[in-house]
């Protein structure tokens, strides 16, 4: 693929949009502090749950995956490569905000988000993984590995070469970004959907 200009574009006007951190800023316009000195640290939905209220969990859950959609439909007016770049960099854009010192959330919501716009059969088929592994299973990172990891195969069935080739990128990504909690899983430690970190497991003072 030759990166034109507007290839360029794309790509920032993805990661700028997925940067903006919806988590911290609810949190803080609700009185809630900072959610990264909460549980995890992290600025996604499933720490936000954390705080206790579900309603702000959600509105992140909503805006994170809201993000990654429509940096990748707006940009697909521009074309197919256009939304694969916008949809890719939103992703990146949430996982290392420049705001933030590059340090942002794990891509979850936002990567789902982005798959319904690129092929939202693929986007529902992982959606539908992380449901069923979070309701059975109650962790919600091994409901993201499972969703990450299924979602190329989804893709191969479903997509084209090229939106598979970044679907790929996108679960490797994933993935990557949760190395912690795959290090928690096999030692039996990670912590359940709804269960509140103990400063222990943070590694934060009480």
């Amino acid at each position: 693929m030759e990166l034109t200009q507007y290839h360029q574009l794309a790509a920032l006007f993805g990661y700028l949009l997925g940067s903006v951190p919806f988590g911290l800023v609810l949190t803080r316009l609700a009185g809630l502090g900072d959610i990264r000195e909460i549980g995890s640290g992290n600025i996604g939905a499933t720490n936000v749950l954390r705080t206790g209220n579900k309603g702000l969990a959600l509105a992140t859950l909503v805006l994170d995956s809201g993000k990654g959609a429509i940096a990748a439909l707006i940009a697909s007016y521009w074309g197919q490569e256009h939304a694969l770049l916008a949809g890719l960099f939103a992703v990146i854009g949430h996982n290392f905000p420049l705001w933030l010192k590059f340090q942002g959330g794990k891509g979850v919501a936002t990567t789902l988000g982005v798959l319904i716009a690129l092929q939202w059969q693929v986007g529902l088929a992982a959606c539908g993984t992380w449901l069923v592994v979070a309701l059975v299973l109650r962790y919600s990172s091994l409901s993201a590995l499972l969703a990450f990891a299924a979602a190329p195969f989804y893709a191969y069935w479903l997509s084209d070469e090229k939106t598979t080739t970044v679907i790929v990128l996108l679960a490797l990504l994933g993935i990557g970004r949760h190395h912690e909690n795959i290090k928690r899983l096999l030692k039996g430690e990670e912590p359940k959907i709804g269960k509140k970190k103990t400063p222990e497991e943070t590694g934060k003072p009480k």
